[in-house]
Formats: C-alpha cells, sequence, structure tokens
C-alpha cells in the first residue's frame, strides 16, 4: 500500500516536532501547557496543527488508494501533502508568516483535492 509510506513519513514529522515541543519545556522547566513561554506555544502550535490535519488527509489517501486511483496520482497526491506539512512545521517554528501561509495552501489544496477525488472514485455501484 503505497499510503503507508507517505503515512510513515508524516509520522516521522509528527515525532520531529513532538521533539521540539520536548525541547522547550526542558529548556524553559514547564510540565504542562505551555507556561506563558512564547517558545513553547510556537511549538505546541505546530504540533497541534500537525496532529489537526495529517490523520484525516491520510485516511483519504489511502481510501483514495483502495479505491483504485492511479498510482501516479497516490505518490503526487502524498509528495505534495509530505511537502506542505514540513513547509508548514518549519515555518511555524521559524516564525516564518510567508512560509506558514504557503504550507496552508498547499494542505487545504491537497484536502480538498483528496475530497473530490475520493468522491470521483467511489465505487457507487458497491454502495448498495
Amino acid at each position: 500500500m503505497i499510503t503507508a509510506l507517505y503515512a510513515a513519513l508524516l509520522a516521522v514529522l509528527m515525532m520531529w516536532l513532538a521533539v521540539q515541543v520536548i525541547k522547550q519545556r526542558r529548556k524553559n522547566k514547564v510540565a504542562y501547557a505551555d507556561g506563558g513561554i512564547e517558545g513553547l506555544q510556537i511549538a505546541r502550535s505546530a504540533q497541534g496543527n500537525a496532529v489537526d490535519s495529517i490523520p484525516i488527509t491520510v485516511i483519504l489517501l489511502a481510501l483514495l488508494e483502495m479505491n483504485g486511483a492511479n498510482v501516479l496520482l497516490i505518490h503526487g497526491i502524498g509528495i505534495l501533502f509530505l511537502v506542505a506539512r514540513i513547509v508548514h512545521a518549519r515555518a511555524i517554528l521559524a516564525q516564518d508568516l510567508k512560509g506558514r501561509i504557503m504550507g496552508m495552501k498547499l494542505t487545504f489544496a491537497t484536502m480538498f483535492t483528496l475530497v473530490i477525488l475520493n468522491v470521483v472514485y467511489l465505487p457507487f455501484d458497491k454502495l448498495w
């Protein structure tokens, strides 16, 4: 299953973001929440945003693959989404608004594309 590759790579990104939160917690000696520390707030925002968008998008990608979409289409969407999430995560951590906007535009474009393609590839003959 092709989606497994992108799920694994995105999981690595999510782990890296979790490590950024851990580093901020240790550096600032904050056990819970954000302690009002800007660096920790930023790291938690980057991690939280990834947790919000990655799971549903991976599910949509897997469903598209299961419904028989072309292999190159799956790879193209997987690569685009991976790039989008890396751009977004790095931009949040660097406080780069333009990069953050670009990352979110690519993320939403990927998600919207997956929604449309899942309807197109839906096996209507097997729904009833």
